[in-house]
């Protein structure tokens, strides 16, 4: 099977990654967790072998909270995926995280629910260490990749997911602000703890696209929308897919990630018999 060590989850957006001639394969795998979000798509980005998945489907047909995470990162672990850049699109809560601003967050608070959140859920009971949910050494080389393309990145901060679809309140998003997050999102969780158990590094290029259900001092001129989200992130697209280039071409050669489960646990999970009814 072809393999790939870095991987790109495409968010909001961005649903095709590679130009003419940079795509080399399309790959339909089955997992032990039903099919993926869609095709893997394997290419070249940033002079790196990437493998390109798009998190809501290639025509966003999954909302947040169907998206099929397990079987997302299972089928990337799959290809010998080590590093994963993900791309999202999230509201800005603090001063620093304002609209048009990249945000690489370093710490996460959990709002979903009902997400199968880990593939450890049986017999074989394994505890993440979670303290540091967004793997150091691909948040550094992100901030870096941005700041070399001129972008004014904030290096690190608190992302809030929610479970969507719908947006916060007023009353969440000034909880959310109270409690010290800087963005609000609905897919970072649980893609990077999932990851993480699977022995995969994982850091996310946030865009800030709106504030929200508005500023502190009851702005609402850019409060959250559909439209505006995509809108934004349209415009924004040469910057996102410039960034996700740059991060990728910044992975270090050989890099290899926290072990935070045991390596003998990982590969019983990447045993599993996969479910009927799918390509492998």
């Amino acid at each position: 099977m072809t393999k790939a060590e870095i991987a790109v989850i495409g968010g909001s957006g961005l649903y095709r990654l590679f130009d003419d001639g940079e795509e080399r394969e399309t790959l339909s795998l089955a997992t032990p967790y039903g099919p993926p979000s869609g095709p893997i798509r394997i290419g070249t980005v940033g002079g790196r072998r990437v493998a390109f998945l798009a998190r809501h489907g290639e025509n966003h047909a999954l909302a947040p909270h169907r998206i099929p995470y397990r079987a997302n990162i299972w089928a990337l672990a799959e290809l010998g995926v080590r590093a994963v850049v993900t791309s999202s699109a999230v509201g800005g809560l603090s001063d620093r995280a304002r609209p048009g601003r990249f945000v690489v967050p370093d710490q996460l608070i959990d709002r979903t629910s009902g997400r199968p959140d880990s593939f450890f859920d049986g017999a074989d009971v394994q505890h993440l260490a979670a303290a540091e949910p967004f793997d150091p050494g691909l948040r550094e080389a992100a901030v870096a990749a941005l700041t070399g393309l001129g972008e004014d990145p904030v290096p690190e901060g608190t992302s809030v997911v929610i479970q969507g679809p719908r947006f916060s309140t007023r009353a969440e998003s000034a909880w959310f602000r109270a409690a010290g997050a800087d963005i609000v999102n609905m897919t970072q969780y649980p893609e990077a703890v999932l990851a993480a158990e699977l022995g995969m590094g994982l850091a996310t290029l946030s865009f800030v696209t709106d504030t929200d259900a508005g500023t502190i001092a009851g702005d609402t001129a850019d409060a959250a929308d559909a439209a505006l989200v995509l809108e934004r992130m349209a415009q924004a697209g040469p910057r996102i897919r410039a960034a996700i280039a740059a991060t990728v071409a910044a992975v270090p050669a050989g890099y290899r990630p926290r072990t935070l489960i045991p390596v003998d646990a990982v590969q019983r999970v990447l045993a599993a018999p996969v479910a009927t009814g799918g390509a492998r």
